[in-house]
Parts: C-alpha cells; sequence; structure tokens
C-alpha cells in the first residue's frame, strides 16, 4: 500500500491519541460536531431543494435553448461556440448539470477538438456559484450575498469568454 492510502487513518489516530493525552474528550466532540453537522444540513435544505426544482424546471421548459440562441449574435462576435452556451449558463447553477453537459460535448466533438478543449478550460475554471452561495451562506444564516454574486457571477462571465480565447492562443494549429 502507498503512503497515501495510510495518511488519513493516521491523522485520525495522531488526533485521537493528542486528544487523550490532553485529556480532552474525543468522543464527546466527535458526537458535537456530528451534531451539528446535521442540524447545518438541515438548515440548508430547503435552499438546496429550492435551487435543484429551479434547475429542473430550466431545462426541462427549454428556457436554456431560448438563452442560448438569444446569446448566439453575441458569442458568434466574441468568437465563442455555440456550444459552449449551455455549459456557461449551467455551470454557475449546477454542477452535475454542467458535467451532463461537459461530457456530451465531449462525446460529440472529442476532446481534442477547439470546442472540446475550450469545455474543458470553463469547466475547469468556473464555479457553481449558486449552489456555493446557497450552501456556505445558509449555513451561516447570511442574508445579503449580493456583491458575493456579482462578483462570482463576473468571474464566471470572465471565464466563458477567456476560455475560447486561452485555447485559440495555447493550441493554434493543433485541432
Amino acid at each position: 500500500m502507498s503512503f497515501t492510502s495510510w495518511f488519513l487513518p493516521c491523522i485520525v489516530v495522531f488526533i485521537v491519541i493528542f486528544g487523550l493525552v490532553k485529556k480532552i474528550p474525543v468522543f464527546d466532540l466527535f458526537l458535537d460536531g456530528a451534531k451539528d453537522g446535521a442540524f447545518s444540513c438541515i438548515k440548508i435544505l430547503p435552499a438546496i431543494i429550492g435551487l435543484m426544482v429551479s434547475i429542473s424546471m430550466l431545462k426541462a421548459s427549454g428556457a436554456l435553448d431560448v438563452i442560448s440562441y438569444g446569446l448566439s449574435p453575441l458569442t458568434r462576435i466574441l468568437g465563442i461556440p455555440k456550444e459552449l452556451v449551455p455549459l456557461a449558463l449551467l455551470r454557475p447553477v449546477s454542477g452535475s448539470g454542467a458535467l451532463t453537459l461537459y461530457e456530451n460535448i465531449l462525446s460529440t466533438h472529442g476532446a481534442d477538438s477547439f470546442i472540446g478543449r475550450a469545455a474543458s478550460v470553463l469547466q475547469g475554471s468556473t464555479e457553481t456559484t449558486f449552489y456555493t452561495i446557497a450552501v456556505y451562506y445558509g449555513s451561516v444564516g447570511v442574508k445579503k450575498s449580493r456583491h458575493t454574486l456579482g462578483a462570482a457571477l463576473t468571474a464566471d462571465f470572465a471565464s466563458f469568454v477567456l476560455s475560447s480565447l486561452t485555447v485559440s492562443l495555447f493550441f493554434v494549429g493543433l485541432s
């Protein structure tokens, strides 16, 4: 077995031994932490359910396709393939939905195509903004997230625009 497979168990054993040496009630503290984690899950559950319902409605209604079509003149000017628009729209909302679109792009166009490479850069350089804000802010009770949301969506937009530019700069002639 490699060192990495033993690393986490060694850390757990070290924490338990350290706690016992310092006469800290390790198991009681573990149970308190687990209880707090369960309450945090219950606290953020409504936000996650709302987010999942919204994503399902967006995909099922065809709104994602309509928005993609509406943005196509802008993406054409920016040199962004139209196949990346649904991925860019869904990525800030749903990681699993974006991953499904990403896999579809790779299976349709290939991983070594311009579109596949740009999708890979986009997938790796953006965040599931709404999910992250819902989970982290929901768990600590933050109500005002407007500055966070604006900054995060600006970063997602920059990643969307720069993914195609980056691929065209680094992979010119390789596609």
